[in-house]
């Protein structure tokens, strides 16, 4: 534990609000478009904005968690696996856990009707799954948990923890091996694609599909050959870590979002991977002209986790205020009391 504080990169949990920020933005203008409040839903911006901040989120995890593990084994000649698994657990799963059951068993029972829908649909099957933190294959498989379902990318991270540490204890060519998991998940995503021209109608495909393409374990392998690349001061970071290849990265991500065609906005998910640790590498270098450094922002980082587990169920109370009590339900007065509301509350 010692050792895990004391690594801390600058900037970095400015990057982890900006990024929770980000999909609450998309919810927001979601919950507005399917309660009939004026909305940009289908903006490309506001709709691709949430899913970059989730890709953002795991090739951070990929790149804080390779580095620390690196730490450990330089550090210790070991990893010490049982303590790696009991801190991921301290962390992630006591809000996980009290989320799931608000979910589950409080938020049915609320009288307001923008909690939606009453009853859960599959709700044994739903539970058992998220019971065993597997809430990515329960959106697969069922229908989606209401003001929970944002949880399934918990679901994947926590998938990833179970391997990770193992990969880079037992590895002993470490970029090798990260290049190799990388290329292997590609493969299968393909592999996953081809099936569907021939088993496009099987009851079976879709579930598959659907859970494959969630699991993002390719971007956090991203994230860890940075980490690498970092930790082992590798001739590489000599071209990342530069002013200019920040610039184009960051003019990059608005030209995707806007003119990448929304059917394979997700499938650029590697491109945008290798964008994000390009970011995170510069600033965490100090490459940036931007100060992200300062006590609201990081008080903001640390806690957006909190943030971006709890966003889904303040919106609705939110929009539920707004039209019920205050008659708005489009214009900039609106929008500020549902942005500032939905952002303070969560």
């Amino acid at each position: 534990m010692k050792a895990e504080k004391s690594i801390y990169f600058p900037g970095i949990n400015a990057l982890r609000f900006f990024a929770a920020f980000s999909v609450i933005v998309t919810h927001i203008e979601l919950l507005k478009d399917m309660f009939g409040f004026e909305n940009v839903w289908l903006n490309p911006l506001f709709f691709n904005l949430g899913g970059l901040g989730v890709y953002f989120f795991f090739v951070l995890s990929g790149f804080l968690i390779t580095y620390l593990l690196l730490a450990e084994k330089n550090n210790l000649g070991v990893i010490h696996v049982k303590q790696f698994y009991i801190r991921r657990i301290l962390r992630i799963w006591p809000l996980y856990y009290f989320i799931m059951l608000i979910g589950f068993f409080l938020i049915p029972l609320l009288p307001i009707p923008v909690f939606y829908p009453k009853v859960i649909i599959d709700f044994l099957p739903n539970l058992i799954l998220f019971i065993f933190l597997l809430p990515n294959l329960s959106i697969a498989m069922y229908k989606n948990v209401p003001n929970i379902g944002h949880a399934w990318s918990i679901g994947v991270e926590e998938q990833f923890y179970i391997f990770w540490p193992w990969v880079i204890l037992k590895s002993k060519n470490i970029l090798k091996t990260l290049v190799l998991i990388i290329l292997f998940l590609i493969l299968i995503k393909v592999f996953v694609l081809i099936l569907g021209s021939f088993y496009s109608t099987s009851s079976w495909y879709l579930p598959l599909r659907k859970f494959v393409a969630l699991s993002k374990f390719e971007c956090m392998a991203i994230g860890g050959i940075g980490a690498y690349f970092l930790f082992t001061e590798h001739r590489a970071l000599k071209v990342l870590i530069n002013k200019s290849i920040l610039n184009v990265c960051l003019l990059a991500i608005p030209l995707l979002v806007y003119f990448t065609p929304a059917k394979i906005q997700d499938g650029i998910h590697l491109l945008y991977s290798v964008i994000f640790l390009i970011v995170i590498l510069n600033v965490s270098k100090g490459k940036v002209k931007i100060n992200l450094e300062n006590k609201v922002l990081n008080y903001l980082g640390t806690i957006s986790y909190g943030i971006y587990m709890y966003h889904f169920m303040f919106i609705p109370l939110v929009l539920y205020v707004l039209n019920d009590f205050l008659n708005l339900r489009s214009g900039l007065l609106m929008n500020v009391i549902l942005y500032s509301s939905s952002i303070i509350l969560s």
